[in-house]
């Protein structure tokens, strides 16, 4: 039986989802619970990744934020607007990253930072940005868990506002929940088996009876105690936890 595994907040830390991809089995089907982009050197990669190989993901919430500031420097980049009109809050959690990857802005050795206006690298990063724009931002899985609930895969814990989705005028409440929340509070009302991150957890996955959180602070590998800085995959079918220590990026020639 072909195994579904669902993988944490890769964070641009592409070499680590490579070395954890590898303990996968060969024919495995991956879900991302999204935020694949943002603090990690290779935002681009992982997206490239994703992409090239029609793997399955939600939007995360650093999805959903880099898509609007990206639009706005898209939107300079095409002459429509002045650097100053843009919103300088794209510099933030690790946004700039994400731009470094792509190759639209550079930083000299002093720290500065220039504007690349290159046609080709822009395209790429549009064509990116609407790809991201249209991932959804919850998926229901077709395939059996143990708990005998529906598998729904979302960025951060939907339970709360499952009972809501399809309420078109509460859809602004129940996609800021999907993408923000950081309650593990569960609806059992929901009844389904909701696998997530965006909130990182200590040493490992965070497994109940009614969720995974698979969030272990891949991008977090340099503080202190060692809690974090690990990307984690839960296997859905069997329940099982393969775990990928961080692999520092290496610098982009």
């Amino acid at each position: 039986m072909q195994k579904h595994y669902v993988i944490g907040d890769v964070h641009g830390e592409y070499q680590t989802l490579l070395a954890l991809v590898a303990k996968l089995p060969k024919d495995a089907k991956l879900i991302f619970v999204g935020d694949l982009i943002d603090r990690g050197s290779q935002s681009k990669e992982v997206v490239a990744f994703v992409r090239d190989n029609n793997h399955q993901t939600v939007m995360g919430n650093h999805e959903g934020l880099f898509c609007r500031f990206a639009l706005e420097f898209l939107s300079y980049l095409d002459g429509e607007r002045s650097y100053d009109a843009i919103n300088q809050r794209w510099h933030k959690s690790g946004r700039f990253e994400t731009f470094l990857s792509y190759g639209v802005v550079d930083i000299s050795k002093d720290g500065e930072f220039s504007i690349v206006h290159d046609s080709r690298v822009k395209e790429l990063l549009r064509d990116d940005v609407e790809w991201m724009r249209r991932n959804p931002i919850y998926k229901v899985i077709d395939t059996t868990h143990a708990s005998g609930k529906k598998v729904v895969v979302s960025h951060s814990n939907i339970s709360q506002v499952w009972h809501i989705r399809n309420d078109t005028k509460r859809r602004s409440e129940f996609q800021q929940t999907t993408l923000w929340t950081r309650d593990h509070t569960v609806y059992e009302d929901a009844n389904i088996f909701n696998i997530f991150g965006h909130h990182p957890q200590k040493f490992k996955p965070d497994i109940t009876k009614n969720y995974a959180n698979v969030d272990t602070g891949c991008c977090y590998a340099l503080k202190i105690y060692n809690l974090y800085g690990r990307l984690s995959a839960y296997c859905i079918e069997t329940e099982e936890i393969i775990m990928q220590k961080t692999i520092k990026n290496k610098e982009k020639k």
